[in-house]
């Protein structure tokens, strides 16, 4: 365990299997590690508003565990078509869920978006304390990330957690996923709520609603992408947020 970390209450482990995580050598060491990180940081900036480390446990980590499904069906998907899987984590703040996935399966290719440069050097300065070597942090706003050729339309699985509301989001997420991809949105009591107001913006994303999944934190909103984006989305930087679409 890292100096100075805090390790997992039982009721964790307990929640964690009830997920049917099995945890591998190495892996409490890491998430511990990420904690005590957080946990350090966020005496000089807005990280995290969870006040206890042992709370981050039950309501960061395990959170963030609970797309560990989705991974490991994209992993195997595009395993069985010759490629890498690759993970794109957008607004990821102090890493989640994108820092603790990667502390799961330190092997997976992971992308964290940070429009934020203090956060964004967090996120490396993490990473690599933890040996996270397949881990990117890319300094920039999603608008400008999904207009990138180098990251438009080509992740298989595309993350978000207390980004925005879903009508702007969804701007923000599927131009950076595969057609073939999967986006998980974890949201709040109001996941339905803001489903029906994304209507529209999903529509002209040309995306759907494939499930929504009631977690014990929250819902997880499981989106699919029929076919490409349209070339005009993402708009410019400000307007998914100034006027959502729809």
């Amino acid at each position: 365990m890292a100096e100075h970390a805090t390790p997992p209450p039982s009721d964790f482990i307990d929640a964690a299997a009830s997920l049917g995580v099995e945890f591998d050598p190495g892996d409490l060491d890491r998430l511990a590690g990420f904690i005590a990180r957080l946990y350090e940081a966020n005496r000089r900036m807005n990280l995290t508003a969870v006040r206890d480390p042992i709370d981050a446990w039950r309501r960061h980590v395990l959170d963030s565990l609970t797309l560990l499904p989705w991974v490991a069906a994209a992993t195997a998907a595009a395993e069985a078509a010759n490629r890498r899987p690759r993970l794109v984590d957008v607004g990821s703040g102090g890493g989640l869920p994108g820092l603790v996935l990667a502390c799961i399966d330190p092997s997976l290719s992971v992308v964290l978006i940070e429009a934020t440069g203090k956060k964004a050097d967090f996120l490396r300065d993490t990473a690599a304390g933890l040996g996270l070597s397949a881990v990117t942090v890319v300094n920039d706003r999603a608008e400008r990330v999904g207009r990138d050729p180098d990251h438009r339309e080509i992740y298989d699985l595309v993350t978000s957690r207390a980004v925005g509301p879903l009508p702007i989001l969804a701007e923000y997420l599927v131009p950076l996923s595969r057609v073939d991809g999967t986006i998980l949105a974890i949201k709040g009591a109001r996941a339905e709520e803001e489903l029906l107001e994304a209507k529209q913006a999903l529509y002209l994303l040309h995306a759907e609603c494939r499930e929504v999944v009631p977690t014990e934190t929250g819902r997880i909103v499981v989106l699919g992408k029929r076919r490409a984006v349209p070339r005009a989305y993402p708009r410019e930087v400000g307007e998914p947020k100034r006027k959502p679409l729809g």
